[in-house]
């Protein structure tokens, strides 16, 4: 299976959404690497970036996910590489 390595960005403006967008975290674990949060209370927001290894589809699957929750505005990058991972 082909995966390639993300980062997703997420900017949280109301923390009302924080439970949902765990929720969906959780549900991608498995795709995971790691993950920084950094609250903004000066702004009230908060800051996470998510480190993903995972096929395309999951990566655009989590992402969409994600941008469909109220509050919530996010971005992914992509890198250039991608690797064959045996399961």
């Amino acid at each position: 299976m082909e995966t390639r390595i993300a980062l997703i960005g997420i900017v949280v403006e109301n923390k009302d959404c924080i439970e949902k967008l765990n929720a969906i975290l959780h549900e991608y674990g498995e795709y995971i690497v790691g993950r920084m949060g950094i609250p903004y209370p000066k702004r009230h927001v908060s800051v996470i970036s998510v480190v993903v290894d995972a096929p395309n589809d999951m990566i655009s699957a989590l992402s969409g996910k994600l941008g469909m929750l109220p509050h919530v505005n996010i971005k992914t990058v992509y890198s250039k590489l991608s690797s064959t991972v045996e399961k």
